[in-house]
Protein backbone atom coordinates (compact mmCIF):
# COMPACT_ATOMS: atom_id res chain seq x y z
CA UNK A 1 0.00 0.00 0.00
CA UNK A 2 3.10 2.41 0.75
CA UNK A 3 4.18 2.48 -3.06
CA UNK A 4 0.52 3.80 -3.98
CA UNK A 5 0.39 6.99 -1.73
CA UNK A 6 3.94 8.19 -2.90
CA UNK A 7 2.96 11.46 -4.42
CA UNK A 8 4.63 10.66 -7.70
CA UNK A 9 2.61 7.46 -8.26
CA UNK A 10 -0.78 9.12 -7.12
CA UNK A 11 -0.30 11.40 -9.85
CA UNK A 12 -0.42 8.10 -12.82
CA UNK A 13 -3.98 7.09 -10.90
CA UNK A 14 -6.94 8.61 -13.38
CA UNK A 15 -9.96 8.82 -11.03
CA UNK A 16 -9.67 11.35 -8.21
CA UNK A 17 -12.40 9.22 -6.66
CA UNK A 18 -10.04 5.91 -6.10
CA UNK A 19 -6.77 7.96 -5.47
CA UNK A 20 -8.82 9.74 -2.53
CA UNK A 21 -9.86 5.72 -1.23
CA UNK A 22 -6.12 4.74 -1.90
CA UNK A 23 -4.63 7.34 0.37
CA UNK A 24 -7.55 7.06 2.86
CA UNK A 25 -7.20 3.18 3.14
CA UNK A 26 -3.68 3.56 4.00
CA UNK A 27 -3.78 6.49 6.33
CA UNK A 28 -7.16 5.25 8.33
CA UNK A 29 -4.86 1.90 8.57
CA UNK A 30 -2.13 3.48 10.31
CA UNK A 31 -4.43 4.63 13.10
CA UNK A 32 -5.28 3.42 16.50
CA UNK A 33 -8.68 4.84 16.07
CA UNK A 34 -10.78 6.66 13.56
CA UNK A 35 -9.54 10.19 12.56
CA UNK A 36 -11.92 12.93 13.46
CA UNK A 37 -12.37 16.24 12.05
CA UNK A 38 -15.43 17.37 13.47
CA UNK A 39 -17.80 17.85 16.93
CA UNK A 40 -19.33 15.07 19.32
CA UNK A 41 -20.32 14.98 22.97
CA UNK A 42 -17.74 12.46 23.72
CA UNK A 43 -15.37 14.74 25.79
CA UNK A 44 -11.45 15.21 24.86
CA UNK A 45 -9.67 17.63 26.34
CA UNK A 46 -9.63 21.17 27.48
CA UNK A 47 -8.13 23.77 25.75
CA UNK A 48 -7.59 27.79 26.60
CA UNK A 49 -10.45 29.87 25.25
CA UNK A 50 -10.19 32.46 22.33
CA UNK A 51 -11.71 35.33 21.24
CA UNK A 52 -14.55 33.87 18.42
CA UNK A 53 -15.23 30.33 20.35
CA UNK A 54 -18.84 29.67 21.14
CA UNK A 55 -19.34 30.48 24.12
CA UNK A 56 -21.72 27.27 24.59
CA UNK A 57 -18.44 25.69 24.92
CA UNK A 58 -17.16 27.13 27.64
CA UNK A 59 -16.96 24.93 30.93
CA UNK A 60 -18.52 27.42 33.29
CA UNK A 61 -17.55 25.12 36.33
CA UNK A 62 -14.23 25.28 35.66
CA UNK A 63 -14.33 29.38 35.23
CA UNK A 64 -15.97 29.27 38.81
CA UNK A 65 -13.38 26.98 40.37
CA UNK A 66 -10.23 28.36 39.07
CA UNK A 67 -11.36 32.09 37.42
CA UNK A 68 -9.59 30.39 33.76
CA UNK A 69 -11.57 30.08 30.71
CA UNK A 70 -11.14 27.26 28.70
CA UNK A 71 -13.20 25.51 26.24
CA UNK A 72 -14.28 22.03 25.62
CA UNK A 73 -12.77 19.94 22.74
CA UNK A 74 -14.99 16.76 21.38
CA UNK A 75 -13.88 14.26 19.51
CA UNK A 76 -15.74 13.87 15.77
CA UNK A 77 -19.65 13.32 15.54
CA UNK A 78 -21.49 12.34 12.78
CA UNK A 79 -23.60 15.80 10.25
CA UNK A 80 -20.93 17.91 11.04
CA UNK A 81 -20.01 20.36 8.00
CA UNK A 82 -16.36 20.54 6.52
CA UNK A 83 -15.84 23.23 3.91
CA UNK A 84 -12.42 23.15 2.05
CA UNK A 85 -11.88 26.81 0.06
CA UNK A 86 -9.13 25.96 -2.38
CA UNK A 87 -6.65 28.27 -3.41
CA UNK A 88 -6.72 27.88 -7.91
CA UNK A 89 -4.10 31.01 -8.32
CA UNK A 90 -1.58 30.87 -10.82
CA UNK A 91 1.36 30.27 -8.46
CA UNK A 92 0.05 26.87 -7.71
CA UNK A 93 1.05 25.63 -11.05
CA UNK A 94 4.41 25.41 -9.27
CA UNK A 95 6.43 21.88 -9.95
CA UNK A 96 10.11 20.77 -9.66
CA UNK A 97 8.86 17.14 -9.51
CA UNK A 98 5.82 15.24 -11.05
CA UNK A 99 3.24 16.49 -8.78
CA UNK A 100 2.08 20.32 -9.05
CA UNK A 101 1.09 22.31 -5.75
CA UNK A 102 -2.14 22.58 -7.81
CA UNK A 103 -2.91 18.61 -8.13
CA UNK A 104 -1.06 17.67 -4.70
CA UNK A 105 -3.95 20.02 -3.12
CA UNK A 106 -6.19 18.27 -5.32
CA UNK A 107 -5.21 14.94 -3.77
CA UNK A 108 -6.03 16.58 -0.51
CA UNK A 109 -8.74 18.04 -0.50
CA UNK A 110 -9.77 14.79 -2.18
CA UNK A 111 -9.03 12.81 0.59
CA UNK A 112 -10.32 15.15 3.02
CA UNK A 113 -13.81 14.74 1.28
CA UNK A 114 -13.79 11.06 1.11
CA UNK A 115 -12.95 10.84 5.07
CA UNK A 116 -16.21 13.44 5.56
CA UNK A 117 -18.38 11.54 3.22
CA UNK A 118 -17.28 7.94 3.53
CA UNK A 119 -16.24 7.58 7.28
CA UNK A 120 -17.96 10.22 9.15
CA UNK A 121 -21.05 11.16 7.02
CA UNK A 122 -20.70 14.97 7.64
CA UNK A 123 -21.53 16.95 5.26
CA UNK A 124 -18.48 18.59 3.15
CA UNK A 125 -18.58 21.84 0.37
CA UNK A 126 -16.03 23.44 -1.88
CA UNK A 127 -14.97 26.95 -2.83
CA UNK A 128 -12.48 27.62 -5.25
CA UNK A 129 -11.12 30.63 -5.57
CA UNK A 130 -7.96 32.91 -6.68
CA UNK A 131 -8.88 36.82 -7.00
CA UNK A 132 -12.45 35.89 -7.01
CA UNK A 133 -15.37 32.78 -6.51
CA UNK A 134 -14.56 30.56 -9.59
CA UNK A 135 -17.31 27.66 -7.89
CA UNK A 136 -19.11 26.97 -4.99
CA UNK A 137 -20.90 23.84 -3.98
CA UNK A 138 -22.75 23.71 -1.16
CA UNK A 139 -21.76 21.11 2.00
CA UNK A 140 -24.54 18.67 1.70
CA UNK A 141 -24.98 14.78 2.79
CA UNK A 142 -27.27 14.08 -0.31
CA UNK A 143 -26.57 11.33 -2.08
CA UNK A 144 -23.85 12.24 -5.26
CA UNK A 145 -22.13 14.38 -3.57
CA UNK A 146 -18.73 13.02 -3.61
CA UNK A 147 -19.27 12.66 -7.13
CA UNK A 148 -19.69 16.78 -7.31
CA UNK A 149 -16.93 17.42 -5.41
CA UNK A 150 -14.52 15.84 -6.93
CA UNK A 151 -15.27 17.10 -10.18
CA UNK A 152 -15.37 20.40 -8.70
CA UNK A 153 -11.57 19.41 -8.42
CA UNK A 154 -10.75 18.22 -11.51
CA UNK A 155 -12.69 21.48 -12.90
CA UNK A 156 -10.68 23.72 -10.81
CA UNK A 157 -7.34 25.60 -12.96
CA UNK A 158 -4.91 27.59 -12.00
CA UNK A 159 -5.82 31.16 -12.62
CA UNK A 160 -4.87 35.03 -12.14
CA UNK A 161 -3.70 35.95 -8.58
CA UNK A 162 -4.71 35.58 -5.00
CA UNK A 163 -7.15 37.39 -3.02
CA UNK A 164 -8.14 36.23 0.07
CA UNK A 165 -11.20 38.44 0.79
CA UNK A 166 -13.81 37.98 -1.88
CA UNK A 167 -13.85 34.22 -0.89
CA UNK A 168 -13.91 34.70 2.70
CA UNK A 169 -16.63 36.88 2.63
CA UNK A 170 -18.84 34.44 0.16
CA UNK A 171 -18.04 32.16 2.73
CA UNK A 172 -19.07 33.91 5.66
CA UNK A 173 -22.11 35.19 4.03
CA UNK A 174 -22.93 31.11 2.85
CA UNK A 175 -22.41 29.93 6.09
CA UNK A 176 -25.57 28.84 8.01
CA UNK A 177 -24.43 26.55 11.16
CA UNK A 178 -20.95 25.66 12.43
CA UNK A 179 -18.69 23.33 11.24
CA UNK A 180 -14.71 23.34 9.85
CA UNK A 181 -13.17 24.89 7.33
CA UNK A 182 -9.95 24.14 5.67
CA UNK A 183 -7.75 26.56 3.68
CA UNK A 184 -5.57 24.78 1.23
CA UNK A 185 -3.19 27.35 0.06
CA UNK A 186 0.60 28.29 -0.90
CA UNK A 187 -0.30 31.65 1.10
CA UNK A 188 1.85 33.88 -0.70
CA UNK A 189 0.57 37.11 0.62
CA UNK A 190 1.69 38.64 3.97
CA UNK A 191 0.90 36.41 6.53
CA UNK A 192 -0.96 39.07 8.59
CA UNK A 193 -2.87 39.91 5.73
CA UNK A 194 -3.87 36.40 5.64
CA UNK A 195 -4.48 36.04 9.07
CA UNK A 196 -6.58 38.77 9.44
CA UNK A 197 -8.83 38.17 6.60
CA UNK A 198 -9.37 34.28 7.89
CA UNK A 199 -9.16 34.83 12.09
CA UNK A 200 -13.16 36.11 11.16
CA UNK A 201 -13.89 32.95 9.92
CA UNK A 202 -13.99 31.81 13.51
CA UNK A 203 -16.30 34.24 15.09
CA UNK A 204 -19.34 31.89 14.11
CA UNK A 205 -17.91 29.02 16.35
CA UNK A 206 -16.24 27.53 12.93
CA UNK A 207 -12.90 25.62 13.67
CA UNK A 208 -10.30 26.79 10.93
CA UNK A 209 -7.33 24.81 9.39
CA UNK A 210 -4.88 26.20 7.06
CA UNK A 211 -2.73 23.37 5.19
CA UNK A 212 0.42 25.23 3.93
CA UNK A 213 1.31 23.53 0.55
CA UNK A 214 4.45 24.53 -0.87
CA UNK A 215 6.98 22.64 -3.35
CA UNK A 216 10.40 22.14 -1.94
CA UNK A 217 12.26 23.82 -4.29
CA UNK A 218 10.02 26.46 -2.57
CA UNK A 219 11.89 26.27 0.90
CA UNK A 220 15.28 25.19 -0.27
CA UNK A 221 15.92 25.86 -3.93
CA UNK A 222 18.82 24.55 -5.29
CA UNK A 223 20.75 26.49 -7.95
CA UNK A 224 24.02 25.85 -10.16
CA UNK A 225 24.44 29.20 -12.08
CA UNK A 226 22.55 32.41 -11.89
CA UNK A 227 18.46 32.26 -13.28
CA UNK A 228 16.14 34.77 -14.34
CA UNK A 229 12.59 33.62 -12.01
CA UNK A 230 9.22 34.86 -12.89
CA UNK A 231 6.35 34.81 -11.08
CA UNK A 232 3.67 32.86 -12.22
CA UNK A 233 1.04 35.60 -10.58
CA UNK A 234 2.78 38.96 -12.17
CA UNK A 235 5.22 37.74 -14.60
CA UNK A 236 7.27 40.13 -12.57
CA UNK A 237 10.99 39.13 -13.51
CA UNK A 238 14.37 38.94 -11.03
CA UNK A 239 17.89 37.78 -11.64
CA UNK A 240 19.10 35.46 -8.99
CA UNK A 241 22.44 34.27 -8.08
CA UNK A 242 22.87 30.81 -5.96
CA UNK A 243 24.62 32.69 -3.15
CA UNK A 244 21.13 34.20 -2.84
CA UNK A 245 19.00 31.00 -2.04
CA UNK A 246 21.61 29.58 1.06
CA UNK A 247 21.22 33.10 2.34
CA UNK A 248 18.57 36.23 1.92
CA UNK A 249 15.98 33.85 0.63
CA UNK A 250 16.19 30.56 2.83
CA UNK A 251 15.97 33.69 5.69
CA UNK A 252 12.77 35.07 4.04
CA UNK A 253 11.00 32.22 3.85
CA UNK A 254 11.93 30.64 6.63
CA UNK A 255 10.04 33.88 8.51
CA UNK A 256 7.23 33.68 6.28
CA UNK A 257 6.59 30.49 7.46
CA UNK A 258 6.94 31.13 10.92
CA UNK A 259 4.93 34.45 11.13
CA UNK A 260 2.38 32.56 9.47
CA UNK A 261 2.38 29.76 11.42
CA UNK A 262 2.50 31.70 15.13
CA UNK A 263 -0.05 34.22 13.81
CA UNK A 264 -2.42 31.71 12.76
CA UNK A 265 -2.63 29.51 16.47
CA UNK A 266 -2.33 32.94 17.75
CA UNK A 267 -5.54 33.48 16.08
CA UNK A 268 -7.19 30.06 17.39
CA UNK A 269 -6.62 28.35 13.96
CA UNK A 270 -4.82 25.46 13.15
CA UNK A 271 -1.39 25.23 10.62
CA UNK A 272 0.22 22.75 9.17
CA UNK A 273 3.01 22.81 6.52
CA UNK A 274 2.98 20.39 4.20
CA UNK A 275 5.54 19.85 0.88
CA UNK A 276 4.10 18.34 -1.85
CA UNK A 277 6.83 15.72 -2.02
CA UNK A 278 5.85 13.79 1.17
CA UNK A 279 2.88 11.15 1.04
CA UNK A 280 -0.22 12.30 1.43
CA UNK A 281 -0.91 9.32 4.54
CA UNK A 282 1.95 10.31 6.57
CA UNK A 283 1.39 14.34 6.25
CA UNK A 284 -2.26 13.43 7.51
CA UNK A 285 -1.36 11.62 9.96
CA UNK A 286 1.50 14.08 11.40
CA UNK A 287 -1.08 16.74 11.53
CA UNK A 288 -3.73 14.61 13.36
CA UNK A 289 -1.05 13.62 15.64
CA UNK A 290 -0.48 17.46 16.36
CA UNK A 291 -4.23 17.76 16.55
CA UNK A 292 -4.89 15.32 19.55
CA UNK A 293 -1.71 17.09 21.57
CA UNK A 294 -3.58 19.96 21.62
CA UNK A 295 -1.82 22.61 19.15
Amino acid sequence: MQRFLDPAVLAGISSLDLLAKTVVDGFVAGLHRSPDFGFSQEFAEYRAYTPGDDLRHVDWNLFARTERTYVKRYHGETNSQLTVLLDASNSMQYSSGPVSKMNYARFLAATLFYLAIHNQRDAAGLIVFDDQVRDYIRPSTRPGQLARLLAGLENAMAQAQTDFAKPLQHFQNALHRRGIAIVISDFYEKPETIVNHIAPLRFGGNEVILFHLLDLQEIRPVMRGSAILVDLETDQKIEVVPEYTTTSYRAKIDAHIEQLQSLARGAGMDYQLLVTNKPLDSALREYLTLRQAGN
